[in-house]
């Protein structure tokens, strides 16, 4: 397999999913500017959508979207239970968390990060994603991670998103629950060694 990346975007968390079940997995670096790749060239010819992440799996299929690849990868180890099972509860709850990331959590950093985004539309954005982790936060009391004690797909994805919080001067240092998070996932051997292979370990 073959996983289209970018140092530090969202592909991070099917990156650190990957390693966390110990998969062998191929990095294909993407450059986000110009949509091209080092060995193909145009990245639009890979995945017509024109973002990372896509997961070649080869015989010319390729999976997208981040959400989709993190619950594929895992279940091609079902003993690292990074997802749960397929039809369990378990599974519906972690597909309505992974979920609950992308559409309220990661898509709202898009318009921080665009200089087109006029100030005050920005502080909308920032108030409106405080109100996203307060929830994420106050889960988060009492557990390591998400879903308790076990690292699940659901907390790779958290926390690659909310790595963009200083980038984009979103002040989330009140949230001691999910600051206590971030630590504990950081120092999560799988994770260093994906952060390592993009290069943005720090």
């Amino acid at each position: 397999m073959k996983l289209y990346y970018s140092p530090g975007a969202c592909s991070l968390s099917p990156h650190i999913v990957a390693r966390e079940a110990g998969l062998d997995l191929q990095l294909e670096k993407v450059d986000t500017r110009t949509h091209s790749v080092k060995a193909e060239n145009d990245y639009y010819a890979i995945n017509p959508k024109g973002y990372v992440p896509a997961l070649d799996l080869g015989a010319g299929d390729v999976l997208t979207e981040g959400p989709a690849i993190v619950q594929y990868l895992a279940d091609q180890k079902p003993a690292s239970h990074l997802v749960p099972a397929a039809g369990s509860l378990e599974r519906y709850h972690q597909q309505e968390m992974l979920s609950y990331i992308t559409s309220e959590i990661h898509k709202s950093y898009s318009l921080l990060f665009s200089q087109a985004t006029p100030d005050a539309t920005k502080d909308d954005r920032r108030a409106y994603l405080r109100k996203r982790y307060k929830l994420l936060d106050d889960r988060l009391a009492g557990r390591d991670y998400l879903f308790g004690d076990a690292f699940t797909a659901a907390d790779a994805y958290l926390f690659t998103v909310t790595r963009w919080a200083h980038a984009v001067k979103l002040d989330l240092s009140d949230f001691a629950n999910l600051k206590a998070f971030m630590a504990r996932v950081h120092a999560r051997p799988a994770v260093q060694q994906a952060m390592k292979e993009e290069g943005i370990l720090n």
